[in-house]
């Protein structure tokens, strides 16, 4: 399932948070988003899911305005995992996780068995099926990160747009959540995420778009855009980029200084 974005302006704080972006995700596209604290990531996303309402521009699913259809039938196509969700931490996993089924039911429709498997699959991709009977705030950030995963996983959406989803997390986790966003992405789930960690976006997604003060700074493979210069100019750091001893891989670093951060001296014998 494709998503536009046209001249899409938002606002955000009284400032313009996003300046007249515009950008197209293929269907089947995993894509990054990357870019310094306040250069509009967050906003984007926020309006690419309709969360937010755009000053300017539009944003269109698989050709329709997003701003034009409901927000069950929106909710059916595209999830959306914000970086700092908010719910009643006296809700368990499950409770939570079944409210990601709320857009393919009908008022009083009973849930189904497709409604069952989907929450217990949800819940067992995101490594929460052992927490299903604990309550939210009971949780440790990283648990309960995981479980707002399993709630945007439980809409089966064909869209997924997540704001961090490795925020939290100790690294097993971290590469655990991408490891899932791929395999998904392989299934044909298109996925749009923002990231800070410049390594798990050269290693996980196939395109990095960087925004940098509401615009597009760069947008493509990670072959072609990870590149000292355009990552110097956008984080405002001296950075290096050297290749993954086994794919060949752009690794993106910062430069450390030498001042600070001395090499290491050889043992004495």
């Amino acid at each position: 399932m494709k998503l536009e974005v046209e001249s899409l302006t938002l606002e955000y704080a009284g400032r313009r948070a996003v300046d007249a972006v515009s950008l197209a995700v293929e269907s089947g596209e995993m894509v990054a988003i990357v870019g310094p604290n306040g250069s509009g990531k967050s906003t984007l996303l926020r309006g690419m899911s309709r969360l937010q309402k755009p000053a300017g521009g539009r944003v269109l699913l698989d050709g329709r305005d997003i701003r034009r259809m409901a927000a069950r039938e929106v909710a059916r196509d595209l999830a959306i995992l914000t970086q700092s969700p908010e719910a009643g931490l006296d809700l368990t996993v499950r409770e939570l996780v079944w409210r990601g089924r709320y857009p393919h039911q009908g008022i009083l429709q009973r849930p189904s068995a497709s409604d069952y498997e989907a929450v217990e699959w949800a819940m067992d991709a995101a490594d929460v099926a052992h927490l299903a009977g604990r309550a939210l705030g009971a949780l440790s950030g990283g648990e309960r990160q995981r479980a707002w995963i399993a709630l945007a996983l439980a809409q089966q959406p064909k869209v997924m747009l997540l704001d961090e989803p490795t925020s939290f997390l100790d690294i097993r986790h971290q590469v655990e959540v991408m490891h899932l966003l791929r395999r998904l992405n392989h299934q044909g789930m298109t996925i749009v995420t923002v990231l800070h960690d410049l390594l798990l976006a050269g290693r996980f997604a196939g395109r990095i778009i960087a925004l940098t003060n509401g615009r597009i700074a760069f947008d493509g493979s990670p072959a072609a855009v990870l590149d000292p210069a355009a990552l110097e100019a956008v984080f405002g750091l001296p950075m290096m980029v050297i290749p993954d001893p086994e794919s060949g891989q752009p690794i993106a670093l910062p430069r450390p200084d030498p001042a600070l951060c001395a090499a290491a001296r050889p043992a004495a014998d």
